[in-house]
């Protein structure tokens, strides 16, 4: 039976490792959970040696990798896989689905944010516009709110109808 469970690992910082330690005491039954390649919080302190050092740490430690996917299809398996592949310092891991191939990713790089929204406009007004799908089978996710307002100016602009979901028209 494990005593201790450290979630999120790799978003530690180095006085979080040490309390860890003191946590787990001599018997040293402690779990954590963490993913070196999902680590954000380095400019908050977090310490991705602490994730990657582990098992130096603790030699009794037994890794067990989640490499399957339960909810996207391999190609974006694929593209996740050759961008994390490119970090530096990370225990390999190869993401794998059984939920098939699904479509193919398109990548587009745009110069500012009016260019970027005025192609999704223009994108799922075209799939309407050709029968691929209809409004209500497209989804816009943003990172940030700060990205609604100009999405929404070029919907408009494009005539497309859309809801915004857990935010507020501007």
């Amino acid at each position: 039976m494990l005593d201790r469970v450290v979630d999120e690992c790799q978003d530690t910082n180095s006085i979080q490792l040490e309390f860890i330690r003191l946590w787990a005491g001599s018997r040293r039954n402690l779990c954590v959970v963490g993913d070196d390649d999902q680590s954000i919080y380095k400019f908050r302190g977090a310490n991705i040696r602490n994730i990657l050092d582990f098992e130096t740490i603790y030699p009794e430690a037994k890794v067990i990798k989640l490499e399957q996917n339960y909810r996207s299809t391999q190609n974006v398996l694929d593209a996740a896989n050759a961008v994390i592949s490119n970090n530096e310092n990370r225990k390999s891991k190869s993401l794998w689905t059984d939920k098939g191939e699904g479509n193919r990713i398109h990548f587009r790089q745009f110069d500012n944010a009016v260019e970027e929204a005025e192609y999704i406009a223009y994108d799922v007004a075209g799939k309407k516009r050709e029968g691929v799908a209809d409004y209500r089978d497209c989804a816009v996710l943003y990172r940030t709110n700060a990205q609604a307002r100009v999405l929404e100016e070029q919907f408009i602009h494009a005539g497309v109808p859309y809801d915004i979901v857990g935010g507020v028209n501007f």
